[in-house]
């Protein structure tokens, strides 16, 4: 099950399990869509990957299976791909 991680890696942007702005790589790094094509190219810094818009889950799937808590942020992986 995704993760659904809370905020953008980059600039640490909010982006709740219902954002439709979150983009992930199959490793489930999570970026904003703005870090994603202005910053990134599209290309997660962290394995290289494709990013992706973030598959959405339904409000009563959130109910019983909320989105992490868990904030990752390095912002410093990101500067390297400017």
């Amino acid at each position: 099950m995704l993760q659904m991680r809370p905020g953008c890696e980059c600039c640490d942007r909010d982006l709740p399990p219902d954002s439709a702005d979150a983009r992930i790589c199959s490793f489930e790094c999570t970026f904003c869509s703005d870090c994603s094509n202005r910053r990134l190219a599209g290309t997660c810094p962290n394995c290289g990957g494709e990013l992706l818009p973030r598959p959405s889950r339904s409000a009563a799937k959130l109910e019983k299976y909320p989105g992490s808590t868990t904030r990752v942020f390095k912002p410093e992986g990101c500067a390297a791909a400017t």
